[in-house]
């Protein structure tokens, strides 16, 4: 019987070290964990071996605090990668010193996983002052803490962001893609740090997560379509939304997503879409399922915004020519802190379709009296527990 279990014991010891792959320390590249060093070049040099390693790879990030200043990990790569984090990478506290829109940036990379459980430290908060009326000046935006351009198959799980300058997860054009129990976290007063932001991607999980920012928790662009979202607490932040939209040409239409079993605490939104109400592009937002949603003092719970203007006066060029359509609001109950719980104001040009509440339950804990459902240009349906009644017949 003990030889028994020593074979096994030396089997699963086998297995291990071979599904692990090839490791890649940074520090057997000079990398020091010292929260001053520059450690910038040892990370690139990792990346380039790894990347040109046939079957698996780990780039293992030990548990000490590496400053370092912004990178780019490009691919293709030969074999997989696990870039493992299970200490902090400090950003430069000084924006000027990151000359890219990414602090930490992962291009054209199939097949990688970011884990490990450490936490990416974006030191934004000698930033956010600046950030505060930088899209009034019609500037560049302050750098994301990690961003993923033309990833597909990929995984980010346990990884912790913090205080980021800009938004802290940025992705465009990835498929395939989860984002599994990250933690987001900065002040609900710093602007512009969106915990998720994603544009033209396709296929994505985001789950178990908890998001609270100055800005929206996850940020839906243009050109997406069938993500799952499941599991995620919000709070503080503006909620979950989608656009704004409809403000450039070369926007694509959204469609197929599910939101589910989510909380949102002490938010501005829970329910968000916005899109501008001076529309240029011509765009189909359609087939949400918004489902098991609670709201905890959240001031506007239920909300499609098809006026947006974050800065009037807006030049009135016929309202908004983006058509939602196909959305389900299924048991969403808890507070708001508006008299207006829920509010839908389409567009005249293209009224909302297909708008479907089931059992609604909020009360407005603000002032003003009972809440109240708000209907403009929207054509849909009630039933169930309907609190407060429903506009929709």
């Amino acid at each position: 019987m003990k030889a028994i279990l020593c074979l096994y014991f030396l089997f699963v010891a086998v297995a291990c070290r071979r599904d692990r792959g090839k490791i890649f320390d940074v520090r057997t590249y000079g990398a020091k964990g010292d929260s001053k060093t520059d450690n910038a070049d040892a990370f690139m040099k990792a990346w380039r071996d790894a990347c040109a390693q046939n079957g698996k790879s780990t780039i293992y990030i030990s548990k000490k605090t590496f400053y370092m200043s912004d990178v780019t990990f490009k691919g293709p790569c030969k074999g997989k990668i696990v870039f493992f984090v299970t200490g902090t990478l400090l950003a430069p506290a000084d924006a000027k010193k990151i000359k890219q829109d990414a602090w930490v940036h992962f291009q054209y990379v199939d097949n990688l996983v970011v884990s490990g459980g450490g936490t990416i430290d974006g030191q934004g908060s000698n930033s956010w002052s600046s950030n505060s009326n930088i899209r009034a000046m019609n500037s560049k935006l302050l750098p994301a803490n990690m961003k993923f351009d033309y990833v597909r198959n990929s995984t980010i799980r346990g990884l912790k962001s913090l205080n980021s300058k800009g938004e802290h997860l940025s992705f465009f054009a990835v498929d395939h893609f989860n984002i599994i129990r990250v933690n987001i976290t900065a002040p609900g007063n710093s602007p512009n740090t969106d915990g998720i932001k994603i544009g033209f991607s396709s296929n994505m999980k985001i789950w178990d997560s908890h998001i609270g920012t100055g800005d929206d928790c996850i940020a839906i662009l243009a050109g997406n379509t069938n993500f799952d979202i499941h599991g995620i607490t919000c709070g503080p932040g503006h909620g979950i939304s989608v656009g704004s939209l409809g403000k450039f040409k070369q926007e694509k239409s959204i469609h197929s997503f599910v939101v589910r079993d989510t909380v949102f605490t002490g938010t501005t939104d829970g329910i968000r879409f916005k899109t501008w109400d001076s529309s240029v592009a011509d765009l189909t937002v359609s087939d949400f399922w918004y489902e098991n949603i609670q709201m905890v003092d959240v001031k506007h719970p239920i909300n499609i915004e098809q006026n947006y203007c974050p800065r009037p006066p807006c030049a009135k060029l016929g309202g908004s020519h983006v058509q939602i359509r196909n959305v389900t609001f299924k048991n969403i109950w808890g507070t708001s802190g508006t008299k207006e719980a829920v509010n839908f104001q389409c567009s005249k040009s293209f009224p909302c379709k297909g708008i479907h509440l089931i059992d609604i339950n909020l009360t407005n804990r603000g002032p003003g009296g009972p809440a109240i459902d708000l209907c403009e240009n929207v054509q849909g349906s009630a039933r169930g527990k309907m609190v407060p009644p429903s506009c929709l017949k």
